[in-house]
């Protein structure tokens, strides 16, 4: 039995992914590539979601080093908000902020967020894959090379939230706060936006 020891490493800058990780008692580095939140439109949502958390834990993989040369297992994940068919990622400005808080008022949209577990390939073997191969992948398994296997683990997680009727003081008075603008749908469910929250279904 392998009984390897991995570093976990957070693909993300996300304060409240971090908060969450420590809360469950987990031990790990932060490290954040910045990568193209693009979204393709023959894509669904969740295919959508799934691909831009794998290009961000490939970014990740291909540019961290751990310092002790240890083997590393990289975290990251995407979120977006649904109503309907539209898609409300995180407001442009404080105008499509209050747009997004307007509509989501007194109705029921559903959260999706998107996890990618992978697994590092040892230093000093890091394979020569385009992004497009890594972001169109749909198994556990990633890819072999020269006898070179990276595996990876994906899953989405939906959760329908419904909020009661928000008058305009309240919007304006949450995004003045600036909490919303760098949120999918411009709200964040652990922040002061729990209290638009009337009824939640799923994790």
């Amino acid at each position: 039995m392998n009984h390897k020891k991995f570093q976990l490493v957070l693909a993300s800058a996300s304060p409240r992914r971090k908060d969450l990780l420590e809360k469950a008692g987990f031990h790990f580095h932060v490290f954040s590539v910045k990568v193209s939140e693009n979204l393709e439109k023959n894509l669904t949502v969740d295919e959508q979601i799934l691909q831009i958390a794998r290009r961000k834990a490939w970014a990740t993989a291909l540019s961290y080093q751990s310092t002790k040369n240890q083997p590393f297992v990289v975290l990251a994940a995407d979120t977006m908000v649904t109503l309907g068919q539209e898609l409300l990622g995180k407001p442009v400005d404080t105008v499509q902020a209050h747009d997004f808080l307007r509509r989501l008022s007194g109705q029921t949209h559903e959260v999706k967020t998107s996890v990618v577990l992978f697994e590092s390939f040892a230093p000093g073997q890091k394979p020569s894959l385009s992004i497009s191969q890594i972001e169109k992948n749909e198994g556990d398994l990633l890819l072999s090379q020269n006898k070179l296997i990276l595996n990876m683990k994906q899953i989405i997680e939906t959760t329908r939230i419904t909020f009661r009727h928000l008058s305009d003081r309240e919007i304006e008075e949450y995004i003045a706060s600036g909490e919303p603008m760098d949120k999918a749908g411009a709200y964040g469910i652990q922040g002061s936006a729990g209290n638009f929250v009337e009824k939640i279904n799923g994790p």
